[in-house]
């Protein structure tokens, strides 16, 4: 009997396929549009940051397939609700979604980057309400789309402190740190992507992208130190996602589910 093997340009090819991405404006995000664009996808852009949705369309003018944007604050569960109509007055359906958005909170959000004792209970609900209930809630409303054709894909975004404790020092001096809230959160977005893999299989595939840290013109403090314990001897950039999530996305990766594949230039290995 003759093996028949599809190509890897064919394997790899999105056209027809729709992917949306949470967080779609943002830095990582939008890396993650451009390659599943680049593979022929269409695309819905959520965020909650209007001027950025605009802006990110923007650059993406070259895209062959559609782009459409949908600003939702992913903290409300009604709004999260609402996406599917729209999503599928723009589309009809998505193949792919892509959990990336997250409540990173900053320096001047109270009872966040503080010691231990000062982390608020408002900030830890916040956290686990857009790192983890949103993406088990919007896995729940757009599983009906994504079983269609058979082969839908939920992609979910942790962090290497979902896997790992923090080493405090690397924020020494700076007003840098990491709440408890965010390991938690993106610790149970791991086990999440386990849990949905066998419980959606076989007409959905469910896997993980865990990042390290990217360079966002951290205290040069802070940068050295993490590029110091980094065996690949940088921070992470934007492109180096692209990969990953066109993997996961296409058929590149069809007998894979329930699989976590870290992108931290080796931060987790030692």
């Amino acid at each position: 009997m003759e093996l028949s093997v599809q190509s890897l340009a064919d394997l790899g090819n999105m056209t027809g396929r729709v992917a949306l991405i949470t967080g779609g404006a943002g830095h990582i995000g939008r890396a993650m549009a451009a390659a599943l664009a680049e593979a022929g996808a269409d695309l819905c852009l959520v965020d909650r940051n209007g001027e950025a949705l605009a802006s990110a369309r923007a650059e993406l003018h070259w895209a062959a397939g559609n782009v459409s944007t949908h600003q939702i604050d992913l903290e409300r569960e009604d709004e999260r609700e609402g996406l599917v109509a729209a999503v599928r007055e723009s589309h009809g359906r998505i193949a792919v979604l892509v959990n990336n958005a997250g409540f990173v909170g900053d320096s001047q959000l109270g009872g966040w980057v503080t010691d231990f004792a000062g982390q608020s209970m408002e900030t830890w609900r916040r956290a686990m309400e857009v790192n983890l209930a949103a993406p088990f809630h919007l896995a729940q409303l757009f599983a009906p789309m994504l079983e269609q054709n058979g082969r839908g894909v939920i992609i979910n975004l942790a962090s290497i402190y979902g896997l790992l404790g923090p080493d405090m020092r690397l924020y020494e001096g700076t007003k840098m740190g990491n709440p408890a809230a965010y390991a938690a959160s993106k610790g149970g977005l791991v086990q999440l992507t386990r849990w949905l893999s066998t419980t959606l299989a076989p007409r959905i595939r469910v896997n993980c992208i865990t990042p390290g840290g990217l360079e966002r013109g951290q205290p040069e403090s802070f940068r050295s130190r993490y590029v110091e314990r980094t065996p690949l001897g940088r921070m992470g950039r934007e492109e180096d996602f692209k990969g990953a999530v066109h993997f996961l996305a296409s058929d590149l990766s069809a007998w894979m589910t329930g699989q976590n594949i870290v992108v931290d230039g080796g931060w987790s290995a030692w």
